[in-house]
């Protein structure tokens, strides 16, 4: 199967924190990554300043630099929506995923990523695109914890990352994009019968 493996870099995970970074590569269950169609997009938010006070402690530590260049350098919301738009509807993504939806997958997914670009995008843009059912790598890595098959505490992205030797996770939309769908591949090639 084909899925959009997607990540955002936030402010938080609040209601009212801010998409300030969104990644996405496409991906063959069978043939492995399509980098040539990989996009990130930088998206513009308030100044660190102003929302220190709010921040998580985590957030304010690990995640100033990129607030400070989403703030100077990142694109209001809407251009990043007629960027997507445009993305989604070119030849090249359209002739990779065919006619069906586009399945969306992620870690965490369902829990951050997804009410983020709702909230964001619009509930009929994301109807429009994406097929309402996602694939979630938290979900398998609970469902093979679950089975036995992964010991206990590796169904998170990080920790699946150290159980397949892939270092530390870059918490750069791109970087986990990426290494979110080529864990998913290792999961396959693993675990196939």
């Amino acid at each position: 199967m084909k899925y959009l493996s997607i990540d955002i870099e936030s402010t938080g995970l609040d209601q009212d924190c801010h998409m300030i970074e969104f990644a996405m590569v496409p991906f063959d269950s069978e043939k492995g990554l399509e980098e040539t169609l990989a996009r990130e997009y930088l998206i513009t938010c308030p100044s660190f300043d102003s929302l220190r006070p709010k921040l998580n402690s985590w957030v304010a530590e690990n995640m100033s630099e990129l607030i400070m260049r989403a703030h100077s350098s990142g694109m209001p919301l809407a251009s990043f929506k007629s960027q997507f738009t445009e993305y989604l509807e070119s030849s090249e993504v359209k002739s990779y995923f065919g006619d069906d939806p586009i399945v969306i997958f992620g870690k965490s997914l369902n829990a951050i990523d997804l009410p983020f670009l709702n909230r964001d995008l619009g509930w009929e843009f994301m109807r429009k695109y994406f097929s309402h059912r996602t694939c979630d790598l938290s979900c398998i890595g609970y469902a093979l914890v679950d089975l036995g098959t992964l010991p206990i505490g590796c169904e998170g992205g990080s920790s699946l990352m150290n159980y397949f030797n892939m270092g530390d996770v870059a918490h750069t939309a791109l970087e986990d994009a990426k290494n979110t769908a080529i864990m998913y591949l290792k999961i396959l090639e693993k675990f196939s019968c």
